[in-house]
């Protein structure tokens, strides 16, 4: 029932609105390309020549917390070159608009596409449910995959570790290129013998920054004995983190004996550091009292 006027931009750039409709399940828009000749995905050559036309789905991003539907009346092209193998062909909007084959436009496509990014699969798919743009967790799993950067041809610097496919039963390993910092692949274990296999396949990687487990040493001095073989930063960090706190630890007493005998001029203390300290004196206190006790006789056990 279109009673009411509906603004052009709705609808992604480059189709017109014909007419819409809207019921309670959502907005039906039915549109129509803009442009008067399309070029051929074959030879480039465009054509004005219309063969027929067929009708396109499309779902869009919703408008006013409605699910959005687009009926797209599109056209079969005859293209024109002698030399051409394909005689028809469909009508392109344009990757900005409609992809081709696609069932969703390109900007609703962009939105799930972040969803899944920040959310995952179940998450996502019921964020997705939330917005009225219904999609079932394993297509935003395929929308991640179909988006993912390709896999580079040549790799120079990775970085390998491990990670839980599920958390304290089974691991395996994330191999990341630290130049692109894009993921390249992920291993089903953690084991030396697979990395190793999996460098041989890469036989131009000069660095791998590993953590400093045993077995990721092995794999890749057995697949890359050439690469140079760095710790990570973190690494690095959550091991010299781990020692010093490890001399603290064994150097506590000396430490505790050296503070105590110090002159603390509360002056000179902050508000929370005047109550630390004050808190300090009152346990010392108290344990004074209860070794003074005990040295005089005093039983630890109260009687009964």
């Amino acid at each position: 029932m279109p009673s009411m006027s509906l603004d052009a931009t709705i609808v992604p750039a480059g189709l017109v609105v014909d007419r819409h409709e809207i019921d309670p399940e959502g907005v039906i828009v039915h549109a129509h390309g803009c442009a008067s000749a399309s070029a051929c995905p074959a030879c480039g050559t465009a054509s004005s020549s219309v063969h027929s036309h067929y009708s396109r789905c499309l779902l869009d991003l919703p408008a006013h917390g409605r699910r959005l539907t687009i009926r797209l009346s599109a056209r079969r092209f005859r293209c024109r070159a002698g030399t051409c193998e394909r005689k028809v062909f469909s009508e392109r909007f344009g990757a900005g608009a409609v992809a081709s084959h696609a069932r969703r436009s390109t900007r609703l496509d962009l939105l799930l596409h972040a969803i899944a990014v920040a959310l995952g699969g179940r998450p996502g798919e019921r964020l997705a449910l939330r917005l009225s743009t219904p999609v079932s967790a394993d297509t935003l799993i395929r929308i991640l995959r179909r988006r993912a950067a390709p896999t580079p041809d040549t790799v120079r610097v990775i970085g390998i570790d491990d990670f839980a496919w599920r958390q304290g039963q089974r691991y395996g390993t994330v191999v990341c290129d630290l130049e692109k910092r894009c993921v390249i692949d992920l291993l089903p274990d953690r084991e030396g013998g697979t990395v190793a296999a999996w460098l041989r396949e890469w036989p131009g990687i000069e660095v791998v920054c590993r953590d400093r487990g045993g077995g990721y040493r092995e794999g890749a001095a057995a697949g890359a004995p050439h690469a140079l073989q760095v710790a990570d930063r973190w690494h690095l960090l959550e091991n010299a983190t781990a020692a010093f706190l490890d001399i603290v630890r064994r150097h506590m007493p000396a430490i505790r004996h050296a503070v105590a005998h110090g002159d603390v001029d509360p002056a000179t203390l902050s508000a929370a550091e005047r109550r630390q300290w004050a808190g300090w004196q009152r346990r010392e206190e108290a344990n004074r009292t209860v070794q003074d006790l005990h040295r005089q006789g005093e039983s630890l056990i109260p009687a009964r």
